[in-house]
């Protein structure tokens, strides 16, 4: 095996031994040929989080895109053949690439090409690969790449954070392709979800449902491959609402946390989990929610959890007319990504809604007193709008929104929505507080007001500068200048001894 990764970046010994077994497929999943998939590990405690080349990156690309604090990705090659020569009868190998950046669709091609040249040729492959990376340049939301890798270009676009959502990329990425490129991707992460869940479409809403509230999920297959698939294919289900739980799209008995994860002492997490050995069968039973996909005792979804909603069966039967009429899976994609996307947006609007009537007036905001805050989101009072002003009013689907919503109040992915948006929303205030500072006529308002209060004044404006500074994209350069300014002038207007106090 060989692994991938920058040498500034140091991996501990418990990293590399999970990295190491989760390289390979399971011995009982009898993997012939060449297999691709992808895992996820927990970073090991302790250690500083590795992502602060990517904290402009962070800021502007959507939230479920963000480069992981907490975790590795690691795409795996993995090549089994015949080989008499050797002891065992098998030629066995992986070429593993680790990144924090979770591009499913880039880094899952990138090492479909590296690998089979380094199986024919050996380390100069990797050499060469490697030399290749290091000329890419750093992905910023809203760019397209021309990304070389041995003798190929891969090209795509990174979204942006105020790219409009749509059911697919393809349009955006034709449309700003200017350089030619051997591999054009639609999209650095998108998954075939209609693949993943061809077996078992007829439970595509209750699994959305179970995504969004966070339930324990295991996803038990022959291949890893399989499990990887179904795996994204669920976390990306909610898409553009961040998934924000744990999930693994490959786990195996040998990963330091399946004490944790296996445990009957306490209910299960709330984790996605792609297992493949059919030991996990007995482990696993008692999780609440399974699916199978083919050879790990057919295919179902075998849950006991009651659906809030209705099912749709109107995008049951146009997949199925997609499927006897021979309809391209991509477009047998694009239809059921959009069915979702119009289900997480009709359920998200009414929030998004609520969440900017806590906003206060903009005609309240005063630059001679702090930035305002956000109102406390009040559930109870969010739920009393749902029946006239509800998801109903864009969707469909009949059911209990209402119960739907109180469920998903108490999930992490509710928790990482509110935390995000409050962030979001706090900072607009106070960009907000900030231009109301510069359209103030500061110099005249100080000229009756006491040393105390001026000087309360300098460190407000102060603290706007230093805002200012950690969030240049969303602040403008000329209130930064009007600010200084501001500053300058009412510093220069007090007596010399306290100048020279408010310069130190």
């Amino acid at each position: 095996m060989e692994l991938i990764y920058p040498g500034h970046i140091k991996l501990s010994d418990k990293e590399k031994m999970n990295i190491c077994y989760l390289s390979f497929p399971d011995s009982n999943s009898g993997c012939m040929g060449d297999t691709q998939f992808h895992f996820r590990i927990r970073q090991c405690p302790g250690r500083k989080p590795a992502v602060k080349a990517h904290n402009s990156y962070n800021r502007d690309c959507p939230v479920s895109l963000q480069s992981e604090t907490a975790f590795y990705y690691g795409f795996v090659y993995f090549r089994q053949t015949k080989d008499r020569a050797i002891r065992r009868g098998y030629f066995q190998k992986s070429v593993v690439l680790i990144t924090k950046l979770p591009f499913v669709a880039l880094f899952s091609q990138l090492v479909s090409i590296v690998a089979p040249e380094y199986f024919d040729n050996g380390e100069p492959s990797l050499e060469a690969a490697c030399h290749d990376i290091d000329q890419w340049p750093c992905p910023v939301p809203g760019d397209t790449l021309n990304l070389p890798i041995m003798g190929t270009v891969i090209q795509v676009r990174v979204p942006n954070r105020s790219d409009k959502v749509t059911g697919s990329t393809q349009a955006r990425i034709q449309s700003t392709h200017t350089i030619p490129a051997h591999s054009i991707l639609p999209s650095l992460h998108e998954v075939d979800i209609y693949s993943a869940f061809q077996s078992i479409l007829p439970h595509v809403q209750l699994l959305w449902e179970l995504v969004l509230l966070g339930e324990p999920i295991v996803v038990m297959a022959a291949s890893p491959s399989v499990t990887c698939a179904c795996v994204q294919a669920l976390v990306n289900m909610i898409a553009p609402l961040k998934y924000c739980n744990d999930f693994r799209p490959y786990f195996t008995i040998h990963d330091s946390e399946f004490k944790e994860f296996t445990t009957r002492t306490q209910a299960p997490p709330p984790v996605i989990l792609g297992v493949t050995n059919p030991f996990f069968a007995k482990t696993l039973q008692h999780w609440p929610h399974i699916i199978r996909i083919g050879e790990m005792g057919g295919f179902g979804v075998y849950t006991q959890f009651k659906t809030f909603l209705a099912k749709d069966k109107m995008i049951l039967k146009r997949l199925m007319k997609g499927t006897q009429s021979k309809r391209p899976v991509e477009a047998q994609n694009a239809i059921l990504r959009r069915h979702f996307l119009e289900m997480t947006q009709s359920f998200m609007i009414p929030l998004e809604r609520y969440m900017a009537s806590l906003m206060p007036l903009q005609r309240n905001i005063s630059p001679h007193k702090g930035p305002p805050r956000l109102r406390p989101f009040d559930t109870e009072e969010f739920l009393q709008t749902v029946e006239h002003s509800g998801p109903q009013l864009t969707s469909g689907i009949k059911g209990d929104w209402e119960g739907l919503y109180r469920r998903y109040f108490k999930s992490p992915n509710f928790e990482g929505w509110y935390y995000q948006r409050q962030r979001e929303v706090n900072q607009k205030l106070q960009v907000l507080h900030m231009d109301a500072l510069c359209d103030s006529n500061l110099e005249e308002w100080i000229r009756d007001k006491e040393e105390v209060e001026i000087v309360d004044l300098i460190l407000r404006i102060k603290e706007k500068l230093k805002f200012a500074s950690n969030n240049h994209t969303v602040v403008q350069r000329e209130s930064v200048a009007k600010l200084q300014k501001h500053l300058e002038n009412i510093v220069s207007a007090l007596p010399d001894d306290l100048q020279t106090v408010i310069k130190t």
